[in-house]
């Protein structure tokens, strides 16, 4: 079997894997293709082949759902595929924190139970509207990079959040399909979360 061959198989096989971690399909909204999300003029990787988009509206107010996504180390309190999260900065969240996170990756045949593990940094950032973060996604035998756009808009009914995130990386971009997929499961269940999250107070303290 040829080295290529064999690392897209192995690819596959964790990504399926890293595909059983994340929820069931779920109606967190459409796919959106129409115009890139952007923060402060910046947006995702025009060229990747890997890219979603989605959107919901949460029936909370402004502050309580900005407060949920960027209070980083409380992530694991409410969104269920966070093991870990940490800021590597101190004081408000801003342009230029940093943080780690991780996910579970189970077994599988190619490799043993592992964790992926992603350092994000935040590129573009305004308060109560927009967070563009950017950052590496490691784990054995695989790694991503990614870029990852948040909107916060007042609607009737509440604030729609709207996110668009690309991956780029040889393993990823040899398998774009299966890659797509778990990128759109990831999302949604992200957007499924924080919806639950903010609506119901938990994760924020109130209940």
């Amino acid at each position: 079997m040829g080295t290529g061959i064999r690392a897209a198989l192995c690819t596959t096989t964790l990504l399926f894997g890293l595909l059983g971690t994340a929820a069931a399909p779920a109606a967190a909204g459409p796919d959106r293709p129409g115009a890139p999300l952007t923060c402060r003029g910046q947006g995702v990787d025009p060229g990747a082949k890997v890219r979603h988009r989605t959107e919901t509206v949460i029936d909370a107010p402004l502050h309580t759902i900005w407060k949920l996504q960027t209070d980083v180390a409380r992530w694991p309190s409410w969104k269920g595929s966070v093991t870990s999260a940490e800021r590597l900065d101190h004081g408000p969240f801003r342009k230029g924190s940093a943080f780690r996170w991780t996910l579970p990756v189970p077994p599988n045949p190619v490799t043993p139970a592992t964790e992926m593990e992603i350092t994000s940094t935040v590129g573009q950032l305004k308060r109560g509207s927009c967070i563009r973060w950017t950052g590496p996604a490691t784990a054995e035998g695989l790694r991503i990079d990614g870029i990852h756009v948040w909107t916060f808009t007042k609607v009737p009914g509440g604030v729609r959040v709207a996110t668009e995130e690309t991956h780029t990386g040889p393993q990823v971009e040899a398998v774009p399909e299966i890659a797509t997929e778990i990128l759109r499961q990831g999302l949604e269940a992200w957007l499924r979360d924080l919806k639950t999250a903010a609506e119901t107070g938990s994760g924020t303290g109130r209940h």
